[in-house]
């Protein structure tokens, strides 16, 4: 048996309700396989695969696609469980109007695409490897090793501080119109005069990765592109990814937009952020170009502590410090070293405080779940012909959360359990018979397995006339359950089943009722509910577990996993 077939065969695997510590083995390298093979359910992943080449379609949304074109891989334990790829890479014209059949590029596995903000990992990645040389301190103020960023009130601000968004850096300037050359650029970005206090907030700014490529470039002697190449992608065997393609590699690249203002026309082939662009398209917020295998290579590079097929790129530390949260000051603004985390809007099913990723600009998104050993890479060109088509936002969580269905949540008790996977603005409903007359109050046990965003929330009620349903508070245990009696169950990232008790006040004709209800976005792994057990004192009056049909499912059905 090989080292990939091995790792895949241990404790968890396929499994969401068993969630991992540590690293994946060394040895793991990525394999063609499917999802039954790596003991996944395949229909979340097809319907996802279906609905992401539907989005391709010239009228999927107000009369266009969401998205040209795109490709996804999506890997477990290794293997390569998902993938797709449709639609366009070159397809329209500047005016938005599909091109003649014999001038469209179709997107194939092997499409290079700008892959925007993504860059920002390879980039963090470059820096780690100097903390770990002991030639960059993550404390030190940059300062040190940029003198000229000292300037206006900067001179206490850390590389950490560069990594995480706390700098108090503005989020971008307009480098392209209103500097002339690289160097002047550069000094702009170096030279800048923080917003806030450095520490003192979180804003996302593309001039903090900017600064960071500089100070890379300044410490090594090298430029970005240079010590990503030799540091990163040659190393992991990433043929396809870097700065600035060749010219050899053109017609595998899909095109992003037309651009008007800069006068740039039709865009391929050289990167599509502007300020990256004014940088000889060498930057360290935007500027790399790659492919789905060769991102997944570098999540399974991540997943497995820093390491892939015998090329260690980071140490098991450096990784585990680059997906810790370095930002718990600032709740909802998870950040570590790089890395966006539990970010639900692109990670979806998969969200964790420790699922670690980002998005780009130009339509990607790059997710690694390390508490399941999975990988969700979205590719897409979303801003061919216009940025104005709008957000593909969907898609990159309809991936993700693909995934995350398709892995297991056995029942807690006997066979099966009540599970429901709602999607944006629904409602699902277990709904007992009547109870009968209770002078006493009843207890209701169960156990539920809730996995949602906040505003995602299942409750317990109860009604004596049919009508007027009340919740009911409960006592809830497990990991990462709430301390105190609660009246929602609600929760995401504990990834384990919670035993549940509350007392119903008696009445004539009690009914009780478990309500799943969600909003309007994020909606997450989903909820199980298991084991339902009713008691008046001594006696069981209501065991769903033995008697599944004295429980009236509208939006729930049984399933085994």
């Amino acid at each position: 048996m090989g080292a990939t077939a091995m790792a895949a065969s241990g404790p968890g695997t396929g499994r969401f309700d068993q969630p991992r510590s540590g690293f994946a083995p060394e040895s793991v390298t990525l394999t063609p396989s499917s999802p039954e093979e790596a003991g996944l359910d395949p229909r979340p992943i097809r319907d996802a695969e279906r609905q992401l080449r539907a989005w391709t379609a010239s009228d999927a949304v107000e009369g266009h696609p969401l998205y040209s074109g795109g490709a996804g891989i999506l890997v477990h334990n290794g293997m390569i469980v998902g993938r797709f790829a449709a639609g366009g890479a070159v397809r329209f014209d500047r005016d938005g109007r599909a091109l003649p059949a014999n001038r469209q590029v179709p997107v194939r596995d092997n499409t290079i695409f700008d892959m925007a903000s993504v860059t920002k990992l390879f980039t963090s990645i470059a820096v780690m490897q100097l903390v770990e040389r002991g030639a960059v301190q993550l404390s030190s103020p940059v300062a040190r090793y940029l003198p000229a960023f000292g300037a206006n009130g900067k001179g206490s601000v850390t590389v950490e501080q560069l990594l995480t968004h706390t700098s108090g850096l503005p989020a971008t300037v307009n480098l392209w119109e209103d500097y002339p050359d690289r160097r002047s650029r550069i000094g702009a970005v170096l030279s800048i005069e923080p917003e806030t206090e450095p520490g003192s907030e979180y804003t996302y700014s593309d001039l903090n990765l900017i600064t960071l490529g500089e100070l890379v470039g300044r410490v090594t002697g090298k430029p970005l592109d240079r010590v990503v190449r030799e540091g990163i992608t040659q190393p992991l065997g990433m043929r396809d990814t870097g700065f600035n393609p060749p010219p050899s590699k053109l017609p595998r690249i899909a095109a992003t937009e037309f651009q008007t203002e800069p006068d740039r026309g039709m865009i391929r082939g050289v990167v599509h952020d502007e300020n990256a662009w004014a940088l000889d398209g060498v930057a360290g917020h935007a500027g790399i170009f790659s492919t789905v295998r060769d991102m997944a290579v570098l999540a399974q590079a991540l997943l497995n502590g820093g390491v892939y097929d015998g090329a260690r790129i980071l140490s098991e530390d450096s990784v585990r410090a680059m997906i810790r949260n370095h930002n718990e000051e600032f709740p909802g603004d998870a950040h570590g070293l790089g890395f966006e985390l539990n970010e639900r809007w692109y990670m979806g099913g998969l969200s964790s405080p420790v699922t670690a990723g980002h998005t780009g600009y130009a339509g990607t998104s790059f997710v690694i779940d390390p508490m399941s050993r999975s990988a969700a890479i979205l590719l897409t060109n979303r801003v061919h012909p216009t940025r104005e088509w709008g957000s593909v936002n969907p898609a990159r969580e309809i991936w993700a959360t693909g995934l995350s269905r398709a892995l297991a949540v056995r029942p807690k008790a006997g066979r099966d359990s009540w599970f429901s996977g709602l999607g944006n603005d629904g409602t699902a409903t277990l709904t007992t018979r009547s109870l009968g007359a209770r002078n006493r109050d009843v207890t209701a046990e169960f156990n539920a397995f809730v996995d949602t965003e906040t505003t995602d929330t299942l409750v317990l009620e109860s009604t004596t006339n049919g009508s007027n349903w009340g919740t009911v508070p409960m006592s809830v245990r497990g990991p990462g359950a709430p301390t105190e009696p609660v009246r929602e169950l609600r929760g995401s990232g504990h990834r384990s089943w919670w035993t549940v008790r509350a007392q119903i006040p008696p009445g004539e004709n009690v009914t009780l009722r478990w309500r799943f209800t969600t909003d309007g976005n994020y909606t997450g792994r989903g909820v199980h509910i298991d084991g339902i057990r009713v008691s008046d004192g001594s006696r069981v009056i209501l065991d769903a577990e033995r008697r599944p049909e004295t429980i009236n499912a509208q939006g729930f059905v049984l399933r085994t996993r």
